[in-house]
């Protein structure tokens, strides 16, 4: 490994981005890291090829920067098994990245690479909170339900009852201390609202969650999603990431739909206005940057396909979680839950 420190920071919250990870890697990455770095007034540490990263780094002015290189060759494939990765790419971008955390040189990780490589990296360097089997990925995820959190949107596909109850937990634990929401409310997706709806694991989940002393209101469907009816919303990553990829996709088809409707009817400005606002009140901004919950560390997932602006948004987003101390808040109400069971 070898380190390359362009400007020192040593006072500034430091993000480790994993420049070799994304369908765009590395100049969307780099670009947008530069950018969040000075609007955001972080270091960034960039691990991957130096010889990529410092051919990228040539075409930005910099200056007045704080930018670390770390150096690696080596990277994680898509479709590659996460046990694979950490046996056999121990010197992986992502994993490298990982690693700076623990050795207190990064504060917070960002990562477009395989979602799996970068679970199963934080899991086997971090470890997770006391009593969670298996860290989980989650937030809001429909403009429309602004109150309405979805865990899990990907990180876990397969997933035990005990794993969901460990989601609604850790859901409730983030809807109480991040969102501010008194007693939220929790319920299991499922194809009726009815108990006793559903397949083995959500029923047998359902008796869980019934047990566990949480807000549990029951099932909800699909479309009562929408209407914020329950604020923790619990199922695996199969299922979430389906949903989270479809109220994207429907974004993108309606207000595509609505421009041709409107384009002789509105000005540019006008109709840009309202195509925004409605993308944005089916899905979320934030579908782009979410955060790995259940590991002792702050580790934040972009979506493959993020954009250098993805990334400057990301470079915010994780810095705002390491100022407001995300895990030991979620830690802390974690233990507080489980104790008052």
């Amino acid at each position: 490994m070898e380190n390359n420190a362009l400007i020192n920071g040593d006072c500034m919250i430091k993000i480790a981005v994993d420049v070799m990870g994304g369908d765009y890697a590395p100049h969307e990455i780099i670009k947008g890291s530069i950018d969040g770095a000075r609007k955001y007034n972080t270091a960034v540490i960039l691990v991957g090829s130096n010889n990529v990263i410092q051919n990228e780094l040539n075409q930005y002015d910099i200056s007045g920067l704080s930018i670390e290189i770390v150096h690696t060759d080596e990277f994680l494939i898509e479709g590659e098994s996460p046990a694979f990765a950490i046996r056999n790419k121990s010197n992986s971008s992502i994993m490298l990245c990982v690693k700076l955390v623990p050795d207190g040189k990064a504060d917070a990780v960002i990562s477009a690479g395989p979602t799996g490589g970068l679970v199963a990296s934080a899991v086997h360097i971090l470890g997770t909170f006391e009593g969670i089997s298996r860290p989980v990925i989650g937030g809001p995820f429909m403009g429309f339900a602004p109150n309405t959190i979805l865990f899990d949107i990907g990180s876990n596909i397969d997933s035990h009852p005990e794993q969901l109850l460990d989601f609604a937990l850790m859901g409730t634990v983030y809807a109480d201390k991040i969102m501010g929401i008194e007693k939220p409310t929790v319920a299991l997706a499922s194809v009726g609202s009815e108990e006793g709806k559903g397949n083995k694991v959500v029923r047998e989940t359902y008796e869980l969650l019934k047990k566990s002393g949480l807000n549990f209101i029951g099932n909800i469907e699909g479309n009562d999603i929408v209407r914020g009816k329950v604020n923790v919303v619990i199922c695996d990553g199969f299922v979430g990431n389906i949903l989270l990829k479809f109220s994207e996709g429907l974004s993108i088809a309606v207000t595509d739909w609505l421009a041709g409707k409107l384009s002789q009817k509105l000005s540019g400005e006008e109709l840009s206005k309202i195509t925004v606002e409605l993308r944005n009140c089916i899905r979320t901004t934030s579908q782009s940057e979410v955060i790995l919950y259940g590991v002792n560390g702050i580790i934040c997932k972009a979506h493959g396909n993020s954009r250098a602006q993805d990334f400057s948004n990301i470079i915010a987003m994780a810095k705002n979680a390491v100022e407001s101390d995300v895990v030991n808040k979620l830690r802390t109400g974690l233990l507080s839950i489980r104790s008052n069971k």
